[in-house]
């Protein structure tokens, strides 16, 4: 093996495997042995963090053998990734980095294949036509399910409608699944479980609501067959998941290896999935996955007090121009605002699941969030927040003026995401674009400025929650202050 001295260290691939140093883990399996079972759209960190690490354990114990994974996916960024995981045999290199500064490395090898991306996606669909496909996986984000005000599937947005003209030419990841379904269904091969990864409520119902949606309006037929046919398991996914970059890359390359892509995680994971697979699955529940009926107890606590607590403290460090998790976690008026908003108005809303009363589940995530080792950055938390806002935070605001519980606190979270999305932090420097609709939410931050119930008026965001003017003038309230007092002096009257 070359030394880690070395600036020509070769990438990890099958052939060097028996190389790597012993204290890297690696498969104990022989990959060529194994087969597919599941197709992944969107091979982004997080998967390969999580549904891949779970098979990887299954794998290492001889189990699993006929689940390995095809990777897939429809826009640039899979482009990109494919050339690089290609290159090295698809394995990925995982770094988990614990609380106490700790670091463990493992090689894992549950991906076999990557399907090349082409822009009429044809061989996508052929490859999720295939009968060994059992399951189709998804992480295509919160943002990827052309959810309308209501989080209903928007049949009408224009690449929906695009994939219902169109259905030999799909754009988008369901569009894709439709069609490969036409396919099962047409050559007998039978159907397939839509197992969603992503942090959105009911997941698995919204994924289905998609694939309906679209098959209802090409072919009622067809339709009707995946509603018999098809699963759709509802699912909650947890563990903390960075973006890679030179600092991930340089600790695998001090080990003496070379990976273009490695992944550093938090030393914690969880899934709860409802047990709702038409065509078999993994043994998940021998490494640790949890099978539930309950499974919206669990996402409900984790959405709503964990990834809400993320956009809130995202939104106020991005204005004050601190740059990961853990340093915003280092200061204290940002944890007295999370905690109080948590423990106020969005706790109460929750009910205890197995494992965790929801304070007890705030409290791990504030220690979570506070990891030392994990260099999450904030403009990972805050991106798409018109999305993460409306699945994260406004739910909590909806109960809250529901059963009539303080959302002052929450209303504040709004006027902070308002002022980021102004476009410039309290040091006069430029927050560049962060989400999909910045334009948009740009253009509606700056004449908020003026007159804040603006801000409220994006009905795809807040529903009728500015019918409420509890809320309104809480809000109102707020933006003023913090345009007229700035960010620090605002927090302090809220924490007063």
């Amino acid at each position: 093996m070359v030394s880690k001295s070395s600036n020509t260290l070769p990438l990890i691939n099958e052939n060097n495997l028996g190389s790597v140093q012993t204290a890297i883990l690696k498969p104990n399996y022989i990959r060529s042995n194994l087969t597919a079972g599941i197709l992944h759209i969107g091979v982004g960190n997080f998967h390969r963090a999580h549904l891949s690490w779970y098979l990887h354990r299954l794998m290492q114990k001889d189990l699993a053998k006929d689940w390995a994974i095809i990777g897939s996916g429809i826009t640039e960024y899979d482009v990109k990734m494919r050339e690089k995981l290609q290159a090295q045999d698809f394995l990925t290199t995982l770094i988990e980095l614990d609380p106490k500064g700790n670091q463990s490395c493992e090689i894992v090898g549950p991906m076999i294949d990557y399907v090349p991306v082409e822009k009429n996606n044809h061989k996508l669909i052929t490859a999720l036509s295939d009968p060994k496909i059992k399951i189709c996986s998804l992480t295509v984000t919160e943002g990827g399910y052309f959810l309308d005000e209501n989080g209903k599937f928007n049949i009408n947005d224009p690449s929906v409608v695009h994939d219902i003209k169109n259905p030999d030419t799909p754009q988008t990841v369901f569009g894709v699944i439709v069609s490969a379904l036409k396919n099962r269904k047409k050559n007998n091969v039978g159907p397939i479980t839509g197992l969603s990864c992503d942090n959105l409520m009911q997941n698995g119902n919204k994924l289905k609501q998609a694939i309906i949606g679209i098959a209802k309006e090409q072919d009622l037929e067809l339709s009707e067959w995946v509603n018999q046919n098809c699963t759709f398991p509802n699912a909650m996914v947890d563990c903390i998941v960075p973006r890679t970059g030179e600092v991930e890359v340089n600790i695998v390359r001090n080990l003496g290896i070379e990976d273009q892509v490695p992944v550093s995680h938090e030393d914690f994971r969880q899934w709860v999935i409802e047990d709702k697979f038409c065509m078999g699955r993994p043994p998940w529940e021998k490494v640790g996955v949890q099978f539930s009926d309950n499974v919206h107890g669990y996402e409900d606590q984790k959405i709503r007090i964990l990834n809400g607590g993320h956009q809130i403290l995202a939104n106020v460090a991005e204005l004050l121009s601190i740059e990961t998790v853990r340093d915003a976690m280092k200061n204290e008026i940002i944890v007295k605002l999370l905690e109080k908003i948590e423990k106020d108005e969005i706790i109460p809303h929750i009910k205890p699941v197995p494992g965790y009363t929801p304070l007890e589940y705030y409290e791990l995530i504030a220690a979570r969030f506070s990891n030392p080792s994990i260099q999450d950055t904030i403009r990972r938390v805050a991106f798409d927040g018109s999305s993460r806002h409306s699945g994260f935070l406004v739910p909590s605001i909806k109960d809250g003026i529901k059963h009539n519980i303080s959302i002052i606190g929450l209303s504040l979270a709004e006027a902070l995401w308002a002022r980021m999305c102004e476009g410039t932090r309290e040091d006069g420097s430029i927050i560049e674009p962060n989400d999909p609709h910045w334009e948009k939410l740009n253009i509606c931050a700056k004449q908020s400025r003026d007159n804040p119930l603006k801000w409220l008026e994006q009905l795809e965001i807040y529903g009728d929650t500015f019918k409420d003017k509890n809320f309104c003038d809480s809000f109102s309230k707020w933006l003023n202050m913090i345009y007229e007092r700035g960010v620090e002096n605002t927090l302090n009257e809220y924490l007063k």
